[in-house]
């Protein structure tokens, strides 16, 4: 089994509260992670027919069954449980009873918030990270190795290629998920939706077109991005709000939590199709920010990360805020050095009244200093 680098938060956190919600795409490796941390706990999935008809029709029975160090999978399914699981954990007062997991954000955090807001650390578990990779006897020697394989467990633990995985997961994904989440009729319309939203990788959202042409409404195509973002597929980054009397684009650029998934969708059939693919570098520039997302997520934060631009078309590809630090990166796919590659930066430091340059993360594997600012490799990011 890959290490994963959430196990050591996991087990600090499952020390420290009552309940401890792992949540994620389906097939992150959540259940895994959990039981192989925490093996004497007892295991309760809801996708049971049974398990969860007892849980509906009874939840104080069921608690009293399952009282203590008990692993409920699923839990997006029997949401209101969680009102329930307040009393019996404050009642007990003791930490690691339960450990929740769940594939749909949105579910999961709106019951989580109203009942178990102080009781519950919750972690968030990503595909592998090209860190977690690195420790392993797989070895992706390019980036477009690695977008095209994504993270998802499943294939390296099977050795599944990916054309012969993500096209049944994305089968499922619609089956399954969606159905949950809204009563959706026209489930082709709206894997043509999924496909049209990884044509605009690393794009600014444009819903209007976008349901254009997919043939639906506007406010329909707002309701099925909610999805995507609640199940973990698309990652919407927003635009950083600082003014420089310019006016700013206010509108979210559009990303996929997992490239490999994004590839599958863009009918990529190998890796070497990157090189040529129109969007190679939404595609690299989608698996830094990501593999950024996944190295907070990995420590129990949250990143507060953004994109700028203004409308006259200067942007940066990402801003990191820490504290009250702002750190300014472009990402570039290529991976031969040009000094055009620092161009918005530099725009942006005349603009903070800067005089040192921010980062260029780049296709190339050797990071260096330039008279314009640092170069990083996309191994050292």
């Amino acid at each position: 089994m890959i290490k994963r680098n959430l196990a050591d938060k996991l087990k600090y956190f499952v020390s420290k509260y009552p309940i401890v919600t792992v949540t994620g795409p389906r097939q992150s490796g959540k259940t895994t992670l959990i039981k192989s941390i925490f093996p004497d706990y007892e295991y309760v999935n809801f996708e049971d027919p049974d398990m969860l008809l007892l849980a509906q029709e009874d939840p104080r029975l069921f608690l009293s069954q399952y009282s203590n160090k008990v692993i409920l999978d699923e839990a997006q399914r029997l949401p209101e449980l969680f009102s329930y699981l307040q009393s019996h954990t404050d009642k007990a007062n003791k930490e690691g009873m339960y450990i929740i997991s769940g594939s749909q954000n949105f579910l999961l955090m709106e019951k989580i918030s109203q009942t178990l807001a102080g009781r519950t650390a919750i972690l968030k578990l990503l595909p592998f990270s090209k860190r977690e990779l690195a420790n392993t006897s797989i070895k992706l020697k390019t980036p477009d190795e690695h977008i095209f394989n994504g993270g998802y467990p499943r294939l390296y633990d099977k050795k599944i290629d990916p054309i012969d995985f993500y096209p049944f997961y994305i089968q499922t994904y619609i089956e399954r998920d969606v159905r949950q989440l809204q009563n959706i009729s026209n489930l082709l319309q709206f894997n043509r939706f999924v496909k049209l939203c990884a044509g605009r990788i690393g794009q600014l959202l444009n819903l209007s077109s976008i349901a254009n042409e997919c043939g639906i409404t506007q406010p329909t195509a707002k309701a099925w991005l909610s999805i995507l973002e609640a199940s973990y597929i698309i990652y919407l980054l927003k635009p950083h709000h600082k003014n420089f009397n310019k006016r700013l684009v206010k509108t979210p650029k559009l990303y996929f939590y997992d490239t490999g998934l994004a590839c599958s969708l863009l009918g990529i059939q190998n890796h070497s199709q990157i090189l040529t693919h129109y969007l190679r570098g939404g595609l690299f520039e989608n698996w830094m920010i990501m593999e950024l997302i996944k190295k907070h997520f990995n420590n129990a934060k949250e990143p507060h990360i953004y994109f700028w631009r203004d409308n006259t078309g200067n942007e940066i590809d990402l801003l990191i805020e820490n504290d009250l630090q702002i750190e300014a990166y472009e990402i570039k796919s290529g991976s031969t050095y040009n000094k055009n590659f620092f161009k918005g930066l530099q725009y942006w430091d005349k603009l903070n009244n800067k005089k040192t340059a921010g980062s260029v993360i780049y296709g190339g594997n050797k990071s260096m200093e330039t008279p314009y600012g640092k170069l990083i490799s996309w191994q050292d990011w």
